[in-house]
C-alpha cells in the first residue's frame, strides 16, 4: 500500500482502490493542485481548500461528504460531524472526520477539526492504524491540541497536516512546532510518499510520519 501527499490535508492511499482525501484547488493555497484520480473522495466540509473532489475523481469515482456510513468500491467509511472552530462550529461550520478501512488498514483523517476530540468521538474512532491530524493552528487545532488528539487515539501511525510549507498563502504554523511536542525516537521522516506493509507499523506506541513536498 501506497500514501502520497498533494499537500494541504490531501492525501492518496492507494491500495486495491484509490481513496483521496480533501482534494485542495492550489490556487487558493498558492501551491500546486493535486495531479491523482481517484476511485473514492471523502470531502470534510465545503471549502476550496478542501473540496474539490472535481480536480480528482474518476469517471466512475464515489465522492462521500456526509457523516454516513458506508461501503464503496470495498473502502467501508464512517463519518462524524465535528466542530470546525472551538466555538461549537459557530464561526467556521462543521466538518465530518473520515475513519476508513482499506486492506485491512484502518485510517482517519480529521479534515480541519477545530476543537480537542470528545471522549465519545475518540470511542467511535479507535482503534485506528493511521490518524491524520491537522497541526498548523488558526484555522485547525494547534500543537498542543494536535498532541492531545494523538495520545487520545493512540493510533500506530500519526500523520500531521496542515501545516505550512513553502509558497503556502496561509499564515499557519510549521510542522516542526508539533514535532517539538514530539518523542525525538518517534518521528520518522518519509519524503513526499511512503509505500509499507502491515508487518511495518510498530508493534506498540505511536509513530510520527512526516511527509514533504
Amino acid at each position: 500500500m501506497r500514501i502520497r501527499w498533494h499537500g494541504h490535508a490531501c492525501f492518496e492511499v492507494d491500495g486495491s482502490v484509490k481513496v483521496v482525501t480533501d482534494p485542495h484547488d492550489g490556487k487558493s493555497l498558492g501551491i500546486p493542485p493535486p495531479q491523482v484520480k481517484a476511485d473514492v473522495v471523502l470531502v470534510s466540509h465545503d471549502h476550496l481548500d478542501h473540496n474539490c473532489a472535481g480536480l480528482v475523481r474518476s469517471s466512475d469515482a464515489t465522492v462521500v461528504t456526509k457523516p454516513v456510513m458506508t461501503v464503496e468500491r470495498g473502502v467501508r467509511i464512517e463519518g462524524f460531524t465535528a466542530d470546525h472552530d472551538a466555538d461549537g462550529g459557530s464561526r467556521r461550520g462543521r466538518i465530518t472526520l473520515f475513519k476508513f478501512e482499506l486492506d485491512g488498514t484502518t485510517f482517519c483523517h480529521l479534515g480541519d477539526l477545530g476543537h480537542r476530540l470528545n471522549d465519545d468521538i475518540v470511542e467511535r474512532i479507535v482503534p485506528v492504524d493511521f490518524l491524520f491530524v491537522p497541526v498548523g493552528d488558526v484555522l485547525t487545532i494547534g500543537p498542543e491540541a494536535a498532541c492531545d488528539v494523538v495520545k487520545k487515539v493512540a493510533p500506530k501511525v500519526a500523520v500531521p497536516m496542515h501545516y505550512r510549507v513553502p509558497g503556502l498563502a496561509i499564515a499557519i504554523q510549521p510542522v516542526q512546532n508539533f514535532l517539538n511536542l514530539c518523542q525525538p525516537g518517534g518521528i520518522v521522516k518519509v519524503g513526499n510518499e511512503v509505500e509499507f506493509m502491515q508487518d511495518d507499523l510498530p508493534a506498540s506506541g505511536t509513530e510520527v510520519w512526516v511527509f514533504s513536498r
